[in-house]
């Protein structure tokens, strides 16, 4: 099932393409990471996708759901979390959740089970009731992973959440998005870390705005005859920009 569909998806800012012409398909159940250099596109590709920002061409789809046209009920299956997702640091762990059990509209009723859950699998329930102001950058951001997941969502689209995280706390959090493939969510990343693009079903590479290669990372190593997805990427760029000098 395709979850995520993109026809000819544009934004621009004044003379600044932002996103220029994206095509792209997303399946249900599947890790599709996105990679590119500061001002490729990545974040303003989330905030198309999520409703945010309406596109200056184009169309997208997440789960049937027209992002312009449809924009309140697409938020009902989806959680967008931002690089600065919007955790309150002087309400404990227990009340950001709640905070945002209440914003998504989620029962009370339901909430219990649900929140043992969420804590339990991302290892903060030792923690519930310590401030987030003064949890860590990586349990910060498995806080703000919990509280993105509280309503159930079908799709979820992380903007870089590990970005200056320690290395064994992005690993926990990308076990924990392993667990998440099990209940067939789908989802939709951008990485500045290649190790983590190596983790990926699929990959898309962007650049200046331009889907550039998008296949599983292992495909475009073989395409490039590269061991690396580093050397694969920096040759898919070195080449597009030598053919747009000519």
């Amino acid at each position: 099932m395709v979850t995520i569909k993109t026809e000819n998806l544009t934004r621009k800012f004044g003379a600044l393409t932002a996103l220029d012409k994206l095509n792209l398909e997303v399946h249900e159940g599947e890790i599709f990471g996105l990679v590119g250099p500061d001002g490729a596109g990545k974040t303003t590709t989330m905030r198309l996708l999520t409703g945010i920002l309406d596109p200056t061409e184009g169309k997208a789809w997440v789960y049937d759901k027209n992002t312009v046209k449809e924009a309140e009920p697409l938020k009902e299956n989806i959680a967008y979390m931002s690089q600065r997702f919007g955790l309150y640091e002087d309400l404990t762990v227990l009340e950001n959740i709640h905070f945002y059990a209440d914003i998504y509209g989620v029962a009370k009723e339901h909430r219990a089970e649900a929140i043992e859950r969420l804590l339990g699998f991302s290892g903060l329930l030792p923690f519930k009731q310590r401030f987030a102001g003064k949890l860590s950058g990586g349990m910060k951001q498995k806080l703000g992973l919990a509280c993105s997941l509280i309503h159930t969502p079908k799709v979820l689209f992380l903007d870089e959440p590990t970005n200056g995280v320690d290395p064994v706390s992005r690993r926990d959090f990308w076990n924990i998005l392993y667990d998440l493939l099990k209940e067939k969510v789908t989802i939709f990343c951008s990485t500045c870390y290649l190790d983590e693009a190596e983790r990926c079903g699929r990959v898309g590479l962007m650049h200046k705005g331009r889907l550039l290669r998008c296949n599983t990372p292992e495909s475009i190593k073989k395409e490039c005859g590269t061991k690396t997805l580093e050397e694969a990427f920096i040759k898919i760029i070195n080449e597009y920009e030598s053919r747009q000098s000519e």
